[in-house]
């Protein structure tokens, strides 16, 4: 049975965290694939910004309600979203260290970051395996401390599914959000 992109079922760490966007907020889906985080997000009511540099995958959401696409290489040019903000950044299997920095400015005050990815360790199950592209223990932790924004959850370790590899993940706030929790 072929799944398609439609199909595909959005994280458990971001369906878990979703809940805590702001209502009916701007929400960027970075790096979004095919989109079946942008295609949850939207589901909650929220509109959502979904960008990646594949054209193909970018159009499985493309015309969807509530969501707007660019098409941008994240690794390259300039920063796309340079002074715009956003209640919610969502991030899931990417990582390019060069543009943390700018991502972490794009989320509003108040505003949640729900982030999940590869740590070192996941080049024993496959790709990734490059270290550029492999977070190191507790680096996501830094990431937001230095910034006095709440964690809401933290992990990192080994998982069995979808399919066996080294994650690490994160669900911070800042701003009246992170208050209220």
């Amino acid at each position: 049975m072929t799944i398609s992109p439609a199909d595909s079922p959005a994280s458990p760490w971001v369906q878990r965290f979703a809940r805590l966007l702001p209502e009916q907020s701007e929400v960027l889906d970075l790096a979004c694939g095919e989109g079946r985080h942008s295609r949850l997000l939207a589901s909650l009511g929220h509109q959502v910004e979904a960008v990646d540099r594949n054209p193909q995958a970018l159009a499985s959401v493309q015309g969807l309600r509530r969501v707007s696409v660019l098409q941008a290489d994240l690794e390259a040019g300039v920063w796309p979203y340079c002074g715009r903000a956003f209640a919610g950044i969502v991030v899931t299997n990417y990582l390019f260290r060069p543009r943390i920095e700018q991502l972490l400015d794009s989320l509003a005050d108040p505003g949640v970051l729900i982030y999940e990815t590869f740590m070192v360790g996941n080049e024993r199950y496959g790709k990734p395996s490059n270290p550029e592209f492999l977070l190191h223990s507790q680096e996501m932790l830094g990431w937001v401390q230095q910034r006095a924004w709440r964690v809401i959850a933290f992990e990192e370790g080994q998982i069995d599914i979808p399919r066996p590899a080294m994650v690490q993940r994160l669900c911070a706030a800042r701003g009246a959000v992170a208050a209220c929790l």
